[in-house]
C-alpha cells in the first residue's frame, strides 16, 4: 500500500492524479478503466477541498493498493462528518434546469467504480474506491 498525505487544496489535485497514475502505471489498467480511475479520484478530492474543511484548510490522506485486478484507492479526512452515499441519486431525466443542484458528483463516481463505501471512524472520514482492473 501507498499512501500520499496533502494539504486538502484543490491545487493540490495534479499531485493526487500523479500519485494515482504511478500506481496504475504498473498494472494492466486500460485507457477507459483509467480515465474512471482518474475522474472518480479527481471529484472525490475536489470535493474533500472544497467541502471537508470549509472555511479552514486541513488534509487529506489517499491510499492506494492493487489487490489481484483491482485497485482500491482510500480517502481519508478529518473534516465535517459526511457520507455522501447517503445522498439520493439524482433524477438524470430531468433537465439541469429542474434538478437541484448537486448530488451528480457522487452519482458519477458510483456508475464509474465497481464498489464504494463510506465509514466514518475516529472522527475521520473513510471513502474507498474499488475498480477492476485488466
Amino acid at each position: 500500500m501507498k499512501e500520499l498525505r496533502v494539504k486538502a487544496e484543490v491545487n493540490k489535485l495534479d499531485n493526487v492524479i500523479s500519485f494515482v497514475g504511478e500506481i496504475l502505471d504498473d498494472t494492466l489498467c486500460n485507457f477507459k478503466q483509467r480515465f474512471a480511475i482518474e475522474e472518480a479520484v479527481e471529484e472525490i478530492f475536489v470535493n474533500i477541498s472544497k467541502y471537508a474543511y470549509y472555511p479552514n484548510i486541513g488534509e487529506a490522506l489517499i491510499r492506494a493498493e492493487v489487490i489481484d485486478d483491482f485497485i482500491e484507492i482510500t480517502f481519508i479526512d478529518s473534516g465535517i462528518k459526511y457520507n455522501p452515499l447517503e445522498r439520493e441519486d439524482p433524477d438524470i431525466n430531468l433537465s439541469a434546469d429542474e434538478r437541484p443542484i448537486g448530488g451528480l458528483g457522487i452519482f458519477m463516481v458510483k456508475n464509474l467504480m465497481d464498489d464504494v463505501k463510506y465509514r466514518y471512524e475516529n472522527n475521520q472520514n473513510i471513502l474507498i474506491l474499488k475498480k477492476k482492473l485488466g
